[in-house]
């Protein structure tokens, strides 16, 4: 995978990135052999998600970059808006 985010950009339309983003809330979850990584950003009320086999450290109170792109899950059938996190790095 790359990693240069304008050649994420280039490659995929729906991509977003954002710079310099405050974390406000890092949850990690167990998904079998995955490990779930959500993250609420300041001024934004939809979760970025991503996956990762380890264990992540704490971004809370971090500054990170992200290159995501939006989409939905559905919980007890009701649709949630989501981002799903393509590159995450510390600012």
């Amino acid at each position: 995978m790359q990693s240069d985010p304008e050649k994420l950009l280039k490659k995929n339309q729906n991509l977003t990135h954002s710079e310099m983003q405050k974390v406000v809330s890092h949850v990690q979850r167990d998904d079998d052999d995955w490990i779930i990584n959500t993250v609420m950003i300041e001024g934004c009320d939809v979760p970025f998600k991503f996956k990762r086999k380890k264990q992540y450290k704490n971004l809370k109170g971090a500054r990170v970059n992200l290159t995501y792109y939006p989409s939905s899950e559905k919980v007890a059938g009701i649709p949630f808006e989501i981002m799903n996190v393509v590159r995450i790095k510390i600012a």
